[in-house]
């Protein structure tokens, strides 16, 4: 029988209080760490409360630039939209904290327009290659006029972003190649992986070329759109007149700057006869006698007097007033059986004529006198509806739309020079040329500030008119590129942003409006 002396139960009790000592000692371990993971726990807690007000306060320091901006835009009453205005100029400005009494939170603005890009939604084919062209480092001008019947195929497109999805493009092409590589290498340092090549980043759209590097040539999210929109007005705010749908009596109506009409009544039927108009330029090749009132009137005409033919050279049919003394005699208005003789007849003979009227009969004589005589009756059919001035004059008050609004025009007061360029008919040089006009400084004529109490810098256009009178741009660059672009903007970019002492964006707030109607209408909104 073993025994347990004094000594062995002294031994067992130090063993026992050692084992308490450890395990009060690890339940002391347990609850510090215990303790400490509370604390961390509430300080990230507490943190992220921070976090999220901050983000919230910040948010709505956004929106109320946001809302402020709008008002700005309410209060612009100017007929045109220049890089000149106020609008045109980052917005700074403070809201007061709601929580923390006496603090106030900063907000940015900035307002891009989007007629200053192109619209991809609806560029024609040849707008949208060259636009390719500026954005690629390659020169294969094969693969970019592949591509670029690819993006019309794929129309219409909700998003820039969406041309992502068509085939041959890529993320060097959409956000630039600095923007693409940047991207590339932050996805791969997170994922292990690369990019793919339609991949990039949520917040690429900067709606600015100064965001890019002199270098780097720009992406398709910085110098294309499908926003840009315009009201279908004169600069009047009179409604355009459609020449391809409008009646005779509202062709009759259209008046040049001057006030001076323009078509009579038989030259609207004329018009309308022959019409089916894609291109403005078109109504420089109207003929003032139309085909059908031709057909109606050709048994009335001669190019004969009674005394025979008239020869090659139109000798016999020379206008008395016209012909040296001796040269035969004076010619008759009418021929034999009682035709008229459109080489000699006046304006109040070719009157007589069923469906000729004044204006095309001032405009035959016009004609025979600035080109000669007409070799056979054919020829009246040469005779123009429109002079050159005449088209000029009235390119403000007509279009070729229907609706109230015309989108994918150009504004030439905001676009920059790379996208003036790829225009039809223009070319750097007659790019640089608008810029520099709308830059100069206002001739003292210039009735530009009486539109606003706000002072406007440089010289804008104020009618696509005005562009005829640049020096640099000839009529034939002018009869090309009218069709494409405008001198103002109904279609916005605002991007707000909320930030901190340190300038540190918190919060932005993006949205697209259109204020073509009455009232202002956001488009799109994206906020994070």
């Amino acid at each position: 029988m073993m025994r347990f002396t004094k000594q062995d139960s002294r031994a067992c009790y130090e063993a026992q209080s050692g084992l308490s000592l450890v395990s009060t000692l690890w339940i002391l371990t347990i609850l510090s760490i215990l303790a400490t993971q509370l604390l961390y726990s509430i300080h990230i807690e507490q943190r992220t409360q921070r976090n999220f007000l901050d983000r919230a306060k910040f948010h709505y320091a956004a929106r109320a630039g946001f809302e402020w901006t709008l008002a700005v835009m309410r209060a612009d009453q100017t007929p045109f939209d220049s890089l000149g205005e106020t609008w045109a100029e980052p917005l700074q400005g403070q809201v007061e904290d709601g929580i923390r009494v006496g603090n106030f939170l900063n907000y940015h603005v900035t307002i891009t327009d989007e007629a200053s890009k192109v619209n991809i939604n609806t560029a024609d084919v040849d707008l949208i290659n060259n636009l390719l062209r500026q954005v690629s480092t390659t020169s294969d001008e094969a693969l970019a006029q592949e591509l670029a019947n690819r993006i019309v195929e794929g129309r219409p497109y909700r998003t820039i972003r969406d041309l992502a999805r068509v085939e041959g493009m890529t993320s060097e092409l959409l956000y630039g190649a600095q923007q693409a590589t940047t991207f590339a290498q932050s996805s791969a340092s997170v994922q292990g992986t690369t990019t793919s090549t339609t991949g990039g980043p949520s917040t690429a759209n900067s709606g600015s070329l100064e965001a890019t590097s002199e270098d780097t040539p720009p992406g398709l999210v910085d110098l294309a759109t499908i926003y840009s929109v315009d009201a279908s007005t004169d600069p009047n705010g009179e409604p355009l007149v459609d020449v391809n749908t409008a009646d005779a009596d509202a062709l009759t109506e259209i008046n040049t700057q001057q006030n001076q009409s323009v078509f009579s009544q038989a030259e609207a039927e004329s018009l309308i006869q022959q019409r089916d108009f894609d291109k403005m330029s078109a109504l420089l090749d109207v003929q003032a006698v139309s085909d059908e009132l031709f057909n109606n009137i050709q048994d009335q005409l001669t190019t004969e007097d009674a005394g025979g033919e008239a020869n090659e050279e139109g000798e016999t049919n020379a206008p008395q007033g016209n012909r040296p003394p001796g040269q035969g005699q004076a010619q008759q208005p009418q021929g034999e059986n009682g035709q008229v003789n459109i080489n000699t007849a006046d304006v109040e003979t070719l009157q007589s004529l069923q469906g000729v009227d004044e204006g095309i009969a001032e405009r035959i004589v016009d004609h025979r006198d600035s080109q000669g005589l007409f070799q056979n009756i054919d020829a009246i059919k040469d005779v123009k509806m429109l002079t050159q001035q005449e088209f000029i004059g009235i390119v403000d008050k007509i279009t070729l739309k229907e609706g109230e609004i015309r989108e994918g025009l150009i504004n030439i007061n905001t676009a920059p020079p790379e996208i003036l360029a790829l225009l039809p008919g223009m070319d750097p040089q007659r790019a640089q040329a608008i810029v520099e006009r709308r830059e100069e400084d206002a001739p003292d004529t210039s009735q530009i500030q009486s539109f606003t109490e706000d002072e406007i810098k440089g010289n804008p256009f104020t009618r696509i008119s005005e562009l005829s009178q640049l020096e640099g741009i000839d009529f034939a660059t002018f009869r090309e590129v009218v069709d494409s672009v405008t001198y103002r903007s109904h279609g916005y970019r605002i991007e707000a942003n909320g930030v901190d002492a340190a300038n540190k964006v918190i919060s932005t707030c993006v949205g697209i409006i259109d204020r073509t109607g009455d009232q202002i209408i956001v488009q799109y909104w994206l906020q994070d």
